[in-house]
């Protein structure tokens, strides 16, 4: 019956995917969706799939802090921290000065610029949450800036894995687990969801 759930729940998300609207910047094709861009808008079933695909990744008895980055971040901790009990905190792109305060550079394939990282204690056991994960930029800057805290980032999930990012920070952060729900390419203007067989 859980296989079953969870094969339904991966359906629903690639489906949500493979319908995704297509733009191009410049010479590059990008797909719009709710989990990754806001827009269009996120029926219910979508999250609950990225919500119940996750929960298993996780050793959730040995978290203590649930890390996401702003935007898309958000709704996905929200029901993840509901459900978990486990607190969560956001890498804001907003400097507020706190004591502690981290700030990090960090540069994606179409964009660059700050995160700032709050009340994240040193010994904590972290997960990061995050949409996609593409050139895997943002997510180097961010392992980066946990480590400045003295916490320990146990688990990442993305919900989309696109482009050879999340192969190369496993390679260079061996000690973390990396996972992510779906992986895909673009096929000039067609999403390709691909085997996770073929990993």
């Amino acid at each position: 019956m859980v296989k079953v759930t969870i094969m339904r729940e991966i359906e629903i998300l690639k489906e949500s995917l493979v319908n995704a609207p297509i733009i191009w910047k410049g010479d590059y094709p990008y797909f719009i969706h709710p989990i990754t861009d806001g827009v269009p808008r996120l029926e219910p079933e979508v999250l609950k799939a990225v919500i119940e695909l996750s929960i298993p990744l996780i050793d959730w008895g040995s978290v203590d802090m649930i890390l996401g980055i702003e935007a898309m971040g958000l709704p996905l901790m929200a029901p993840l921290s509901m459900r978990t009990g486990i607190p969560m905190v956001i890498g804001r792109k907003r400097q507020y000065g706190l004591e502690g305060e981290i700030e990090i550079n960090q540069e994606t394939g179409y964009s660059k610029g700050s995160i700032f990282l709050n009340d994240i204690k040193q010994g904590e056991n972290l997960v990061i949450i995050d949409d996609v994960l593409s050139t895997g930029g943002t997510i180097r800057s961010v392992i980066e800036g946990v480590k400045k805290t003295g916490a320990v980032i146990q688990n990442i999930v993305v919900v989309v894995e696109k482009g050879p990012g999340m192969a190369t920070l496993q390679k260079d952060y061996p000690d973390i687990r990396f996972d992510s729900l779906v992986k895909l390419e673009m096929d000039g203007e067609k999403v390709v969801i691909l085997d996770r067989g073929s990993d």
